[in-house]
């Protein structure tokens, strides 16, 4: 990551647009030592281009720097990143700070663990940088949005598979280009209660922990320099069972035990919401069909099915295709269950 940002254009203070995604939670999270040997907190997200965040920042010249008002009320987070931003882009371009409004839209559930936190950040950082007439690069984007919300998704990078670092707000590992092609039937877990992420208890650093989490991390780069659907869904799996110490979903061993009938390759979940998704490797011939008895096996148990989508494998742009469940919309509220 670099800490660069290129003038766009020199005009007065603007209205700005700020758009970022979400995820649909984590492939791997836990502990993990970085460059020098130092134990750090990280994920793998898995990337979804919808739902996402706009953030429309309407500068008003001659107020306070620190009066930003953001609608929806309660927005907290967001409101806090555009001051931060403001101060940074008002340094940057020499322009005067001041305050504004922060008009935040979008479909992104609160508390599942789909990164809605981190998209109202980092749309709202954007949308202020853009009435700057910066673009602000992804480390400086990071480092705003760790200071913002105290640990962010990496939304701001690429859909490159990174190891990232939620409470410093940088790229531990790049695990490689892409991730494998995978179709993804999505569902909630724990009948769709919000967490509290910052609540949940920091992993252990112990020997034993990090040992653990270093096979893991082995074992998804070798996923993905291998483009092994199959081994990644191990991994998403034994990264699944290990949160669950600290999730306890009732119907977790039944999520997998379907999740094996029905020919996937694994599940991921979110490890601090209770988004997750049954994992098909969608080049072995009859996936289509496979994914259609996961959705039934779903009903069956009760799990709420919200929609099937797939990452196509490809680097530098998030390819993800998919639509929701007709059953299951997501809503700024969170998902509005049949």
């Amino acid at each position: 990551m670099t800490t660069s940002a290129s003038v766009l254009r020199p005009s007065p203070l603007t209205p700005g647009t700020g758009h970022a995604p979400s995820h649909h939670g984590e492939l791997l999270q836990g502990v993990f030592l970085d460059a020098d040997g130092r134990p750090r907190a990280g994920l793998v997200t898995l990337p979804v281009d919808t739902p996402g965040t706009r953030a429309d920042f309407t500068p008003l010249p001659g107020t306070p720097p620190d009066a930003v008002a953001v609608v929806p009320a309660g927005r907290t987070k967001a409101a806090r990143a555009a001051r931060f931003a403001v101060a940074l882009c008002a340094e940057r371009t020499g322009r005067s700070a001041c305050g504004g409004t922060l008009r935040l839209a979008g479909g992104v559930p609160l508390g599942l663990g789909m990164g809605s936190s981190t998209s109202d950040v980092l749309a709202s950082v954007r949308a202020v940088a853009d009435a700057y007439g910066l673009r602000l690069d992804a480390g400086t984007t990071a480092r705003l949005a760790v200071r913002a919300e105290r640990a962010s998704d990496p939304l701001m990078l690429d859909a490159r598979p990174v190891l990232f670092a939620q409470r410093e707000g940088r790229v531990l590992e790049v695990l490689g280009p892409a991730l494998p092609p995978l179709l993804v039937v999505g569902c909630l877990l724990g009948g769709g209660a919000a967490v509290d992420t910052l609540g949940l208890p920091a992993p252990a650093a112990t020997r034993a922990e990090l040992r653990a989490y270093a096979r893991l991390r082995d074992r998804l780069r070798r996923a993905v320099a291998d483009g092994d659907a199959a081994l990644l869904g191990r991994v998403a799996t034994a990264s699944a069972r290990r949160a669950q110490r600290v999730l306890r979903h009732p119907e977790f061993e039944a999520f997998v035990a379907l999740a094996r009938r029905t020919g996937a390759v694994g599940v991921q979940i979110s490890h601090s919401g209770s988004v997750a998704g049954v994992l098909h490797d969608p080049a072995v011939p009859g996936a289509g069909a496979r994914a259609e008895a996961t959705r039934r096996a779903l009903d069956a148990h009760r799990i709420p099915y919200t929609r099937t989508f797939t990452v196509a494998g490809e680097s530098n742009s998030r390819h993800v295709k998919g639509s929701p469940s007709p059953g299951c919309r997501w809503t700024a509220k969170g998902c509005s269950l049949h």
